[in-house]
């Protein structure tokens, strides 16, 4: 096949989804990427830390799956320079002074406090810290204190959507998934990346109602997008300012930054 080949396939049972390693030539450049055929019904794209990896229905065509990759090769390439990017700057330093968005808003980190209590205070010129104890992994810290921070106010918010469309709140968990930043299951509830908290209420506030709206509907059909409509009006701009804002979010400890595609 031209301008793709076959690198390694990971043998696996009957009916378990298989992974290929191959590359592709985008633009004069080779391009490496994991192939998972599954039982899943749509074509996917995702670029993480990790690297490209393309999931699709067990028996797509070779040439369907180079289409679908080349059909994106423009959201790909940007993807993976910001990717590169994001490794040759390095991670967001820990240190007393620096600077995170909280929120949107600025929030300075306090390094090496006595004892092993981590909190937030307002400092004297009206910027809200967060102080972290000497003692222990400072990324940890780091990731705790968020992480306890987002739960109940990302709680709060997907109670807000529900109510407007009369529903149960579901259960709100935190997530860490390296593609996605939100996620609905009819058994688990709704899962959030903590890592939304940089992000202004109203980038968050997309997320949520997208995720509300698949209460309803548990797919991307234009009934489910009239709902989210319903919720957000303003959400195709929110999409676009979500997709620019992501990747220069704060990376520290095992953070990274999330990129995918879906074709339904």
């Amino acid at each position: 096949m031209a301008g793709q080949g076959l690198i390694g396939r990971r043998r696996t049972a009957p009916g378990r989804a298989s992974e290929e390693r191959r590359e592709i030539c985008l633009a004069g450049r080779q391009i490496p990427y994991v192939l998972r055929r599954s039982d899943r019904r749509t074509l996917g794209l995702q670029v993480s830390h990790h690297g490209v990896k393309v999931g699709v229905p067990r028996p797509t065509a070779d040439l369907d799956v180079e289409a679908f990759i080349r059909s994106h090769q423009d959201w790909l390439l940007e993807k993976l320079v910001q990717h590169e990017s994001r490794r040759t700057s390095g991670e967001f330093a820990i240190a007393d002074g620096a600077m995170l968005p909280v929120f949107g808003e600025h929030c300075r980190i306090r390094a090496g406090a006595v004892g092993r209590a981590i909190s937030w205070r307002l400092g004297v010129d009206g910027i809200e810290e967060l102080h972290l104890p000497r003692a222990g992994n400072a990324s940890a810290h780091l990731t705790r204190a968020l992480r306890r921070r987002a739960l109940p106010w990302f709680g709060e918010r997907v109670a807000e959507y529900c109510f407007r469309l009369g529903l149960p709140v579901p259960a709100v968990r935190l997530s860490s998934a390296r593609t996605r930043w939100g996620s609905c299951s009819a058994r688990s509830g709704i899962r959030l990346h903590w890592r939304l908290i940089h992000l202004p209420p109203l980038l968050i506030d997309y997320v949520v109602a997208h995720e509300v709206a698949h209460l309803l509907e548990m797919n991307h059909s234009p009934r489910f997008w009239s709902v989210v409509e319903r919720l957000y009006p303003q959400w195709r701009d929110a999409r676009s300012r979500l997709k620019v804002a992501g990747p220069l979010l704060p990376v520290f400890g095992s953070g990274g930054g999330e990129g995918s595609v879906d074709e339904d």
